[in-house]
């Protein structure tokens, strides 16, 4: 489709300050003022991703014919493209995604209407930011450049791990190893340099190692994950012993240098049949209530849906170069777009009061076709506006609610406490968290 200069307009908004600071860095990297710039390439990877363009050689047709984004028509050869792919440096690329998140944090404080979830909420009065934790391989299933033509497909590229803020859902951190098998231990020093005190982490059970869990609780940085099968546990101390729920101060670990010993809280969940387990260094129910630990880790799964939207519907599992520069400059590309993707879906979930968690990326994505008809038709003007329309629900924008909705339990002792008026979570008595905390 030809572009649209409405959606061109939002993107240049937001990403030319961004593209801007990096100026200086560019020309420190000897770089000269060519044709295929910083500008310009920022440009083709957006519109590689957003218009899902087949491959270099229709970019170039399509920035010869009729420009992209904030770009003209301009001529370049396919070999010139091809080649820009395979070495332009992707710290480029990096530092625009750095300097872009600051703006969008900003954006997020600055939208009041959409409400958090209430497991949130709470634990934000107690901890300054929840972050998740986790890694993805990346697979080599096809290619968009003729370079690559001669690599088997299929073929293990590395591995991303990625930092996920669970309240505004923007990427934090963004990690790349050149090892697709590399353990997640390896992660271990950059999140204990890179995590601030006063952290709630929600981790999976790739980071099951206990000298880094003591080194975090060391730093005031406190982690919900999940019990592995068969674990040697004694119980020190009982809080909660019921038909549906367990919570338990426990000890893990042999007190070897491999497995020292350290002391948790072992939470478990009952579900028709089955107990579901949960470890957390927050020791005090008071802090996190059971419930509330649940809960929370229940959206642990949405760093992994972070990685289906920029591995499947952004095109991150079909690499377009094979040299280590060039996957690190899709990464921070597709992730780049990941991000000011997150921010329309925040800005459409805040225009109709709805949490983002009732928001379909996906569908905004697809969505963004049905806009450009529209506003060539002169029936829409504002992206925002036409996704909250409820002419336009027809979109799938709002997702189908599959359960009601249930009150949140933040009782610390909910067999004990059950009638009280503190039993389930009541807003009214927590910080309106949408606007009063700053990251």
């Amino acid at each position: 489709m030809v572009e649209d200069e409405a959606i061109a307009s939002q993107l240049s908004a937001l990403l030319t300050p961004a593209i801007t600071s990096q100026e200086n860095y560019y020309r420190q990297l000897g770089l000269r003022g060519r044709i295929l710039n910083l500008p310009l390439m920022v440009a083709a990877v957006l519109t590689l991703l957003w218009r899902d363009v087949a491959g270099v050689t229709e970019l170039t047709r399509m920035l010869a014919r009729e420009g992209f984004l904030w770009c003209g028509p301009t001529t370049v050869t396919q070999q010139a493209m091809s080649q820009r792919f395979l070495s332009f440096p992707a710290t480029l690329f990096e530092g625009v995604f750095k300097n872009l998140l600051p703006s969008l944090r900003t954006a997020w404080y600055q939208r009041n209407q959409r409400p958090l979830p209430e497991s949130i909420q709470f634990a934000l009065t107690k901890f300054s930011r929840i972050w998740i934790v986790d890694s993805s391989t990346l697979e080599a299933l096809f290619c968009k450049l003729k370079s690559l033509e001669d690599i088997p497909k299929g073929q293990l590229a590395g591995k991303m791990a990625t930092v996920i803020d669970l309240m505004t859902r923007l990427p934090a951190e963004i990690w790349f190893l050149e090892n697709p098998r590399a353990s997640d231990v390896k992660l271990e020093e950059n999140i204990l340099q890179l995590v601030p005190t006063q952290t709630l982490l929600l981790l999976d059970r790739g980071f099951y190692h206990f000298s880094f869990w003591l080194k975090l609780i060391e730093r005031d940085i406190h982690l919900i994950t999940r019990l592995k099968k068969g674990a040697s546990i004694k119980v020190e101390q009982v809080y909660t012993k019921s038909y549906e729920l367990r919570d338990s101060r426990i000890r893990l670990g042999s007190g070897t240098s491999k497995t020292p010993f350290i002391t948790l809280r072992l939470i478990e969940v009952r579900s028709g049949k089955i107990w579901h387990s949960y470890l957390t260094s927050v020791l005090d129910p008071h802090v996190l209530p059971p419930y509330v630990v649940a809960d929370l880790y229940r959206r642990r799964w949405r760093i992994e849906d972070a990685f289906n939207t920029v591995k499947r519907l952004l095109g991150l599992s079909y690499l377009w170069t094979g040299s280590l520069n060039g996957i690190q400059l899709q990464i921070w590309g597709t992730w780049i777009f990941y991000a000011l993707l997150v921010d329309l879906g925040d800005a459409v979930a805040d225009q109709l009061s709805l949490p983002i968690d009732s928001i379909s990326l996906e569908m905004i994505y697809r969505g963004l076709y049905h806009f450009y008809v529209a506003h060539q038709k002169g029936k829409a003007t504002d992206l925002i506006e036409y996704f909250a329309a409820p002419e336009n629900q027809d979109l799938g924008i709002v997702k189908s609610q599959r359960k009601p909705n249930v009150k949140l339990i933040v009782s610390p002792f909910p067999d004990r406490q059950r009638g009280n008026h503190q039993f389930f979570f009541d807003a009214s008595s927590e910080i309106p968290l949408t606007t009063g905390i700053q990251a």
